[in-house]
C-alpha cells in the first residue's frame, strides 16, 4: 500500500495514564516509524458509560504503507501488552487506540470501519484531532478546528501537558 496520513485517537483512565500513553506512541513508532504529529494530552470525562475515571487523551498522526488490518492486529498487540482488558463495551482501560482516518481508505467490515464512525461526534477525539490537524474535513464539510469549537462550545477541554 502507498504511504498515507494515518490518524489516531489514543486515551487512558487506569493506573500511570501519560506513562500508559506514552508507552503506546513509543510502540506506535516502532511499528510505523516516527510519528509525523502529536496533540497534547488533555483530561476529558468518560464518554458511553461514565461511571469511571476521567481519561487522558491524545491524537497522533503517522506516515505509513501499512495495511489496515496489519495496522489493527499492531494496534490489538499493543493495547494487549500494556494491560488492556475488554471487560465491557467503554469501560475503564489501560489504553485504547482507535483508527480515525488512513488517507483516503474507506472500509466497513465487521473488525474494522475507517474513517472512525464516531470521530466526529466526540470531543475528546475532535479536540486533540484539530490540534495536529485543523484543516481535516468532517462529511459534513467542517474543518477538524471549527468541529472542535462547535463539540466544545466553553473551551472546557483543556490541555494539560504533552508526551
Amino acid at each position: 500500500m502507498a504511504e498515507k496520513r494515518i490518524y489516531l485517537s489514543l486515551g487512558s483512565n487506569m493506573g500511570d495514564r501519560e506513562g500508559n500513553i506514552r508507552k503506546a506512541v513509543l510502540s506506535l513508532e516502532e511499528r510505523l516509524g516516527k510519528a509525523s504529529g502529536l496533540s497534547s494530552l488533555y483530561e476529558t470525562e468518560p464518554w458511553g458509560y461514565e461511571d469511571q475515571p476521567p481519561f487522558i487523551n491524545m491524537c497522533a498522526a503517522f506516515d505509513s504503507g501499512i495495511e489496515p488490518e496489519d495496522l489493527l492486529e499492531a494496534i490489538s498487540s499493543i493495547e494487549k501488552e500494556l494491560g488492556r482488558q475488554r471487560s465491557f463495551k467503554w469501560g475503564p482501560r489501560t489504553v485504547d487506540i482507535d483508527i480515525l482516518t488512513m488517507g483516503d481508505v474507506v472500509m466497513r467490515e465487521e473488525a474494522l470501519t475507517i474513517p472512525h464512525p464516531l470521530m466526529w461526534e466526540r470531543a475528546f477525539v475532535v479536540v486533540p484531532l484539530a490540534e495536529i490537524a485543523p484543516d481535516l474535513k468532517a462529511p459534513d464539510g467542517m474543518s477538524a478546528a471549527l468541529k472542535a469549537v462547535a463539540l466544545d462550545p466553553e473551551g472546557r477541554i483543556k490541555p494539560t501537558g504533552c508526551i
